[in-house]
């Protein structure tokens, strides 16, 4: 880099088609990958249709997950109770952190997710796609699955 920097900015205008679509319900922005960002960090735009969606309680070992809500009402569980976030607000999550999010309030909601440090949480998010598209896993599958991505199901 030198003491003169580098030109590295990325840029992602806002119209840019979702990544990802998670049945019909669900798209994800990759806004930064780990890999973008050389493992400092993971950011996706999670926007969540009507119908209910999310993710059951679960931990991560190694990486901490933040939420900032965007719009709608998405309803957070710290451990302990489910409670609702709506725009504005923020939620922190440090690895090991039980956690998990869903959309019950029967409109679209959307907000940013953020890993850190950033785990390559991309393949994670395109096995749900696959399952979500009528992909079965056994219970092995699952197993390896939730280790290969620090996923423990609670």
């Amino acid at each position: 880099m030198g003491e003169k920097g580098e030109i590295s900015a990325v840029y992602r205008p806002a119209d840019k088609q979702a990544d990802l679509q998670i049945g019909a319900i669900t798209s994800v922005h990759y806004l930064a990958t780990g890999a973008s960002t050389n493992g400092d960090f993971g950011l996706y735009r999670w926007e969540m249709g009507v119908q209910p969606s999310g993710a059951a309680p679960h931990f991560h070992l190694t990486i901490s997950e933040s939420f900032f809500i965007l719009s709608g009402t998405v309803r957070v569980f710290n451990g302990e109770r489910w409670f609702d976030a709506t725009p504005d607000d923020f939620v922190h999550v440090p690895a090991g952190g039980i956690h998990g999010f869903r959309n019950e309030s029967g409109e679209p909601a959307s907000f940013l997710l953020l890993f850190a440090h950033g785990a390559p949480r991309e393949g994670y998010f395109e096995t749900l796609a696959e399952i979500a598209s009528g992909r079965r896993l056994s219970p092995e599958e699952w197993k390896e699955l939730y280790a290969r991505h620090d996923q423990f199901m609670v």
